[in-house]
């Protein structure tokens, strides 16, 4: 595919526009909303990056993907629908992140814990198609119970499975999270084609590189600094474990998950005016 990546330096996140090039067909794959959490004001100047884009390349957006419901920024999913079209897709298993964090959230019985937010929910092995091109979803979970790999063509949008080699990979401390999940999600994705070009949901620039958004299998394979050169299971549930007993919440996982697990939808209160929760000692 035609891939072009956009970041969203505040939470450092790459969102991805991937065009069949054979039509003018398009994925967007983990929008951004813009969010001042001293305001709590929203805006979309990042999201209108990708609008405008799109609409200058003449695509036509059959999906907008989402590769776990993230924990550091707001998904702008719902406001690409509204501009560009295209079914919101996640793992099923964001019923699992639904039932966990609506509890935490003390969210009602009008909260729908079903999925049903969503246009589509992938299983693992599912197919789906982008113009002429096939594309497949690997459950990949351990950061969140609904973390999805996306495989269309010859490139896979792994979401938070993967860091780039110096990176390394994503916590595992959620609710919902498991290290030793993780490395066999890992697993997953290391088995895929050496040439197989990977694109990261997020890069930090670790030891002040400049900012990086694609590898390959062989390169996380050989370079990884958590599990490259053969690192066993035991290893790295025993680093991801106390590393992460180290990591403070994400500055937005509060706004971003009540978000998130909506499909973007911010949630109302009974007047219906946009409102959000603050549980104290909750997480």
């Amino acid at each position: 595919p035609s891939v072009a990546p956009f970041f969203h330096a505040p939470t450092g996140t790459w969102t991805y526009v991937v065009a069949d090039p054979a039509s003018r067909a398009a994925a967007v794959i983990d929008p951004v909303l813009d969010y001042d959490w001293r305001s709590g004001r929203t805006g979309t100047k990042s999201a209108d990056t990708l609008v405008a884009h799109c609409t200058s390349e003449r695509l036509e957006v059959a999906w907008i993907l989402e590769t776990h419901a993230h924990a550091d920024h707001l998904s702008a999913a719902p406001y690409i629908q509204q501009k560009l079209g295209g079914k919101i897709g996640i793992g099923e298993n964001i019923k699992v992140v639904q039932e966990t964090f609506g509890k935490v959230f003390n969210e009602g019985t009008e909260f729908q814990r079903d999925g049903s937010q969503f246009d589509a929910l992938f299983k693992d092995g599912d197919r789906y198609r982008i113009g002429g091109m096939e594309a497949f979803a690997i459950h990949t979970p351990g950061h969140t119970p609904a973390c999805m790999t996306h495989v269309i063509g010859k490139a896979a949008f792994v979401g938070d499975t993967l860091f780039m080699p110096d990176g390394g990979s994503a916590r595992a401390d959620f609710p919902g999270g498991d290290a030793g999940t993780l490395y066999d999600s890992i697993q997953k994705v290391l088995a895929l084609p050496d040439d197989m070009r990977l694109f990261m949901c997020h890069d930090y620039g670790p030891n002040g590189r400049d900012i990086r958004w694609e590898t390959t299998v062989a390169d996380e394979k050989e370079h990884n600094i958590h599990v490259g050169k053969g690192a066993t299971r035991e290893q790295f549930i025993k680093f991801r474990t106390e590393r992460d007993a180290t990591l403070a919440m994400p500055r937005l996982i509060i706004p971003s998950l009540q978000v998130n697990m909506r499909a973007g939808e911010i949630p109302r209160d009974d007047a219906g005016r946009p409102m959000l929760k603050v549980p104290v000692n909750g997480l």
